[in-house]
């Protein structure tokens, strides 16, 4: 039988998602949990990547279980019990067998937030930055990267992608506070540290170090030392995927 997991984390205390060597993963968290309830060998499928640090909002993993689960409430209420306090279980869904959390998702919708003053208790989850940015004209240049692109100027260099085209359907500044802005960015798929390398490069606008064209010049480009420095993952949270399909 499948089920879909559903599940937020903190990603300050991982490697990110996947499993790695002699690094802790959320992906081998969650299978370890499943593994001691389940009393069986259990591989987790999560729906894609996040870096080191980034965290998740709603993320969805698939497993698969000899067993046939009853009460996935409480299973949900066991698994919170034995996995970490960063990892928060809040649904266990069972799905058609050939469901996949990874290529049925139609899209994937990310966000960083900053903050322009120097703030304790938003530093972990949000990015300092200093001086106003002119979020016109960082929406301006967020409109360049809307559309099918090869992103590798955004790319981690040896991703390992086999493609670097990814279709942008959303990107956009909002001040959500006098001194508080999010980007938020939705794609069929992301590429490693394109959101950050995106985030850092849009910022070069809006301070004023860079004109919005500058944009379309590095995606022409298609090398990564064109673009931004990355920005830190920790203000970066995966924050909702889509399928075609009910995940109520």
């Amino acid at each position: 039988m499948r089920y879909f997991i559903i599940l937020s984390y903190n990603g300050a205390a991982f490697c990110g998602w996947q499993i790695q060597e002699n690094a802790n993963s959320v992906q081998q968290e969650i299978q370890n949990a499943l593994g001691i309830l389940l009393k069986e060998p259990v591989t987790v499928t999560g729906a894609g990547r996040t870096d080191t640090g980034v965290n998740a909002i709603d993320y969805v993993a698939h497993f698969d279980s000899t067993n046939i689960l009853k009460n996935c409430p409480y299973l949900c209420y066991k698994l919170n019990a034995i996995l970490p306090k960063e990892i928060s279980i809040s649904r266990i869904l069972p799905m058609h067998p050939q469901a996949h959390a990874r290529f049925d998702a139609t899209s994937r919708c990310y966000k960083y937030y900053i903050h322009t003053y120097k703030d304790p208790f938003r530093a972990g989850f949000s990015y300092f930055v200093k001086g106003k940015p002119d979020i016109e004209k960082m929406n301006l240049a967020a409109a360049l990267l809307l559309g099918e692109h090869d992103f590798s100027s955004f790319e981690k260099v040896n991703g390992g992608n086999k493609t670097s085209v990814c279709n942008v359907m959303e990107a956009k500044w909002e001040q959500i506070s006098e001194n508080r802005y999010v980007f938020t960015v939705r794609a069929n798929r992301f590429l490693r540290n394109m959101v950050r390398a995106m985030v850092g490069s849009l910022l070069e606008v809006g301070l004023g170090k860079r004109e919005p064209e500058w944009i379309a010049q590095v995606l022409s480009q298609k090398e990564r030392g064109k673009a931004g420095q990355s920005v830190p993952g920790n203000a970066l949270f995966l924050a909702d995927i889509t399928y075609p399909y009910s995940l109520e």
